[in-house]
């Protein structure tokens, strides 16, 4: 199933600054998709779909020999930022609490002051009812921004961001759910280390053991095996579409 998405493998500036929904795939993910339908659709319907996460570019490598570049969430971010501040643009931040909106507001006002910046904290509910994702569509098109930063989790945000898309003034949606916190600073990131060898994942474990280890120490293994399941499947499909040479003893 993995070989089916069609992952971004450029550089963020050969992006086009039209309107796009941009997600991330990493293994937690695609775990997820296997048992969430609309999930996999928003992703494979998604107009730039990043491989974050060490796991997905080693798998696509394995499965079709395909080299990725890991693009993280908070690389876009990062990349957005830039751009957006560069223009002297609008950028909007839905998701997460109060607390957590003012203090990235804070931030980016000191790091990138020639930008308009704005947020919206949605309900903490697992849904919202049509009502509350009106009130939150009204907030973004009231400023139309050039980027929208999304986050909500996963799959939370990405199935909103994909059922809303059309109803949606703005430029780059993008779904990045933990760089909230990373950049608010209630979340520490691994050090440029630790991510560059692919570590980040059992860096986030030791700092958040109770919340992390279903999805790391369970989540990885039957990542693991979903991959491992797809190459079988394909070698199979492989030696059976192949053409079987026959000897026969010539009298």
């Amino acid at each position: 199933m993995l070989h089916e998405f069609n992952l971004f493998n450029g550089s963020l500036q050969e992006i086009s600054q039209s309107k796009k929904l941009i997600t991330t795939l990493n293994a937690h993910s695609f775990n997820t998709l296997h048992k969430d339908v609309f999930f996999r659709e928003a992703l494979k319907s998604s107009d730039m779909l990043l491989p974050d996460g060490i796991s997905i570019v080693w798998a696509l490598r394995l499965l079709i020999g395909e080299k990725l570049k890991k693009i993280a969430g908070d690389d876009l971010f990062r990349y957005e930022m830039e751009r957006i501040h560069s223009k002297k643009g609008k950028c909007f931040f839905l998701g997460s609490s109060e607390e957590t909106l003012n203090l990235i507001r804070k931030r980016a006002e000191k790091e990138y002051p020639d930008m308009e910046i704005y947020s919206y904290s949605p309900p903490y509910k697992p849904e919202f009812s049509e009502e509350e994702s009106q009130n939150m569509i009204d907030a973004v098109n009231e400023i139309e921004p050039d980027v929208l930063f999304i986050g909500m989790t996963a799959p939370k945000q990405e199935k909103w961001a994909f059922k809303h898309f059309p109803q949606l003034n703005a430029g780059h949606i993008c779904c990045i759910g933990a760089v909230f916190d990373f950049y608010a600073g209630t979340v520490k990131r691994a050090p440029g280390w630790m991510i560059s060898i692919g570590m980040e994942w059992f860096y986030r474990l030791v700092k958040e053991p109770k919340r992390m280890w279903r999805r790391y120490l369970i989540g990885n293994t039957l990542f693991i095996k979903h991959v491992l399941k797809e190459k079988l499947l394909s070698l199979n499909n492989y030696k059976n579409t192949q053409p079987r040479v026959v000897l026969r003893d010539v009298l």
